[in-house]
C-alpha cells in the first residue's frame, strides 16, 4: 500500500512526520529517501515532536546517528557515509535497528538486506515548485 502527501511547508512535513509516528509501536524502523535538501531531517522532526522529544533535530550526516529520549527513544540514521554493512556493525547500527525505539535512517539502502520485516519505506520527492511529494510505502 502506498500512501501520499503533497507538503508546501515544513510545517506540513513535520505533519507528516507527526501522523506517520502516530501509528508507529517501539521497535518501528522507517527508511526515508530523497535527494540532499528534501526534507527528511523535517520529517524525522515532526516524528520527534511527537514522541515528545524537546531538543533540537539536526541531520546526523557528520555523527551519523543521532539519538533522543522521549516517550520512546528515537534513534535516527545517516547512513550517506558509510560503504557497508560492515561498517553499519562498526558503528553500533545493529543495537538500534533492532531496539525498543523507533528507528529512522537516512539512506538505508546500504544496509536493505537487514531492514526487519515491516519497515516503512517513506520517498520524498522535490518538484520544480519546491512541494514535496511524499510517499509512504506500507
Amino acid at each position: 500500500m502506498i500512501e501520499t502527501f503533497v507538503c508546501n511547508t515544513e510545517q506540513d512535513m513535520e505533519d507528516v512526520g507527526r501522523e506517520r509516528a502516530s501509528r508507529c509501536e517501539a521497535g518501528a524502523v522507517i527508511s526515508l529517501g530523497g535527494s540532499l535538501g528534501a526534507g527528511k531531517a523535517v520529517f524525522a522532526r515532526g516524528v520527534a515532536r511527537f514522541l515528545g522529544v524537546k531538543e533540537a533535530i539536526v541531520s546526523p550526516t557528520f555523527t551519523l546517528i543521532q539519538e533522543y529520549e522521549g516517550s520512546m527513544p528515537m534513534y535516527h540514521m545517516d547512513l550517506y557515509r558509510i560503504n557497508s554493512e560492515e561498517d553499519f556493525f562498526m558503528i553500533g547500527g545493529e543495537d538500534m535497528l533492532f531496539s525498543n525505539g523507533l528507528c529512522l535512517i537516512e539512506w538505508s539502502e546500504i544496509i536493505n538486506s537487514l531492514l526487519p520485516s515491516g519497515t516503512v519505506f517513506i520517498n520524498i520527492k522535490v518538484e520544480p515548485d519546491q512541494r514535496r511529494i511524499v510517499e509512504v510505502k506500507i
